[in-house]
């Protein structure tokens, strides 16, 4: 069992400006519903935003401490652009 506080660590690992927010959909520490923010995303595609993220997360999900995570992944400006609508 991993906690949201450390997914979120190892999200942060990798991309150290992100803005992280991760939510246990089960209560059992493995399955995830993580918002990351991060400037790294910029000029790059969703996928290539959501294999930055795996990436930060890859031992955990290979030893099946992390079995499901939903991203959602925004740069700073297309966040703000969501929150003012």
């Amino acid at each position: 069992m991993i906690s949201s506080d450390q997914v979120a660590a190892m999200i942060k690992t990798h991309l150290p400006d992100a803005d992280v927010q991760v939510e246990d959909l089960t209560g059992g520490g493995d399955h995830y519903q993580v918002l990351v923010v991060s400037s790294a995303f910029g000029g790059r595609s969703l996928v290539q935003q959501h294999q930055l993220v795996y990436g930060a997360v890859r031992e955990a999900m290979s030893s099946a401490a992390i079995h499901a995570l939903a991203l959602k992944t925004y740069t700073p400006e297309d966040w703000q652009r969501i929150k003012q609508a």
